[in-house]
């Protein structure tokens, strides 16, 4: 039961009359990528899409599992300017919150 004593299939009913469409999506998985290189992973959300007035809202529910994403592009650019491992490089890069630049600074020198 909702607030107030409205059951779900009232508050459904009462939001298509006033053309809100709700659908539960089944989802395996939602990542969201942060500009600071880091993802959120949601493995077996909730996921809820809302559409009102042409523009559709996606409500996420779930635990999120936080990773560090360094593109594996940027590793090997690293690594090979370095010469180092591809480890250390994505080590360098995650230390450097993904800044190419310092991460090869910093890996030159410990040469």
């Amino acid at each position: 039961m909702f607030p107030g004593g409205i059951n779900p299939k009232q508050m459904g009913k009462m939001m298509r009359q006033m053309g809100i469409k709700s659908e539960d999506l089944e989802a395996e998985e939602i990542v969201i990528k942060l500009k600071n290189g880091k993802k959120l992973i949601f493995k077996e959300p909730q996921v809820q899409s809302i559409e009102m007035q042409g523009t559709k809202t996606y409500t996420v529910i779930g635990n999120p599992s936080e990773e560090s994403g360094v593109p594996e592009e940027d590793v090997k650019m690293v690594a090979e300017q370095t010469g180092a491992s591809k480890e250390k490089a994505k080590k360098a890069l995650e230390e450097s919150n993904g800044n190419i630049a310092e991460a090869i600074m910093k890996l030159k020198e410990k040469e």
